[in-house]
């Protein structure tokens, strides 16, 4: 076994780039043992609570000694870990990165209290921030050098100045259903300035409007995964070189690719079909009059059912094996409901669905939110009760008979 020496030690002359165990002094004498494994080059550090998703539990206000990881390289003699994900309120990682680059870096902060984070001398090429584990907000000072910027999570946590990410992606928190009022994006200050912006939505959840684009006045590049509206007002964005469509699952206010005259670069992928198709011959079209300089395609049209199949429930994330248990009891839950005539019929329907996760291991918080959207989602279906199910009353009867 290779000892990593401490602070007080003569460190040696090569890199460690084997696999194998070594204590490591992370945040005390020997706290910890990193295992190396053959072809990983990731590492998450974060509480116990996150179990097998952290690599090393690290208590969320613990401070630690980032430099334990200066000895270590990947087989080829570049740092290792090359992706880190750390969960916690310690900042020291943007120090140890004005001499050790950080490759990519996703942080989930555990802030207590309003904080100002200075990355204003650290080199990190891609940074993910999830603002959706803390309650403070955080005034953060960008890398020195552009770097690729995600945040996600509540968006309006977040206040950034310094120098403009070289691309920037928005991922905020919105709700499971689409009918629910369009979400609007908060005011992104400075970062409103970028020339690349890629925003992120589930498919079937609540739509972001695109009202938003006007604060954004330099786009070249726009990118849009999931569901929006006001799709028209993509007519404003005359500046685009390059358009990407991606698992959206309603392009009807699509304007025509015509629309944008510097146009080079086009993609729309896992989209509805009917609008597809149109883009499909606008393309042809369009290639004839100024060919494509860079990729142009429309792949993967969807049917109606498709994305019903594959979005429209809440169990896409879950592990195959518990998403395979959730699917069939939804499923002997939904053929209940539809052959339900009273208020108690249902009753029965949705607590059995309920219980049948009580004996499950896997079940935490973000699977109980799922199951609780589930009842939700059967109190909608089809019945034969002669009045809605209130949704008040469906969560009382899931509350009622689970014990996750």
């Amino acid at each position: 076994m290779i000892e990593v020496p401490n602070d007080n030690q003569a460190r040696p002359s090569a890199a460690v780039s084997e696999e194998g165990s070594y204590p490591i002094d992370l945040t005390g004498p020997r706290s910890h043992t990193l295992v190396r494994k053959p072809g990983v080059g990731s590492l998450s550090i974060g509480p116990s609570q996150l179990g097998k998703k952290a690599d090393l539990h690290v208590a969320s206000d613990a401070q630690i000694n980032w430099n334990v990881f200066d000895i270590f390289a990947t087989p080829a003699g570049s740092p290792w870990p090359r992706f880190l994900h750390y969960t916690g309120s310690d900042t020291g990682f943007l120090d140890w990165a004005q001499t050790r680059p950080i490759e990519e870096m996703a942080w989930t902060p555990v802030m207590s209290a309003d904080t100002v984070v200075d990355a204003s001398r650290s080199i990190i090429h891609g940074l993910h921030m999830d603002l959706d584990h803390s309650s403070a907000r955080m005034s953060f000072k960008l890398p020195k050098e552009a770097c690729h910027l995600k945040v996600s999570g509540d968006l309006s946590r977040l206040s950034a100045t310094g120098i403009l990410p070289s691309s920037l992606t928005l991922a905020p928190r919105t709700s499971r259903r689409r009918s629910d009022p369009p979400f609007m994006l908060p005011d992104m200050g400075e970062l409103q300035q970028v020339t690349s912006l890629t925003l992120q939505n589930t498919p079937l959840g609540q739509p972001i409007s695109l009202d938003i684009l006007d604060r954004f006045p330099n786009l070249d590049s726009l990118s849009l995964w999931g569901n929006f509206c006001k799709l028209d007002l993509l007519a404003r964005q005359a500046r685009l070189t390059n358009l990407e469509l991606r698992f959206m699952p309603d392009l009807e206010r699509l304007p025509p690719l015509d629309t944008w005259p510097l146009l080079d670069r086009f993609i729309a992928y896992n989209v509805e079909e009917t609008v597809g198709k149109r883009l499909r011959q606008q393309l042809k079209t369009r290639a004839n009059t100024r060919p494509w300089g860079d990729h142009a395609s429309v792949s993967q049209l969807r049917k109606p059912e498709w994305w019903t199949a594959e979005y429209g429930r809440p169990f896409s994330a879950w592990p195959k094996r518990l998403a395979k248990t959730a699917n069939e009891a939804y499923n002997t839950a939904l053929a209940a409901l539809a052959e339900a005539r009273s208020l108690a019929d249902a009753e029965a329907a949705i607590t059995a669905f309920t219980v049948r996760f009580n004996t499950l291991k896997g079940i935490e918080t973000a699977e109980r939110e799922d199951l609780g959207e589930a009842v939700w989602q059967l109190s909608q279906s089809n019945h034969h009760i002669g009045r809605p199910i209130p949704e008040e009353m469906a969560q009382g009867w899931f509350d009622a008979a689970r014990d996750y």
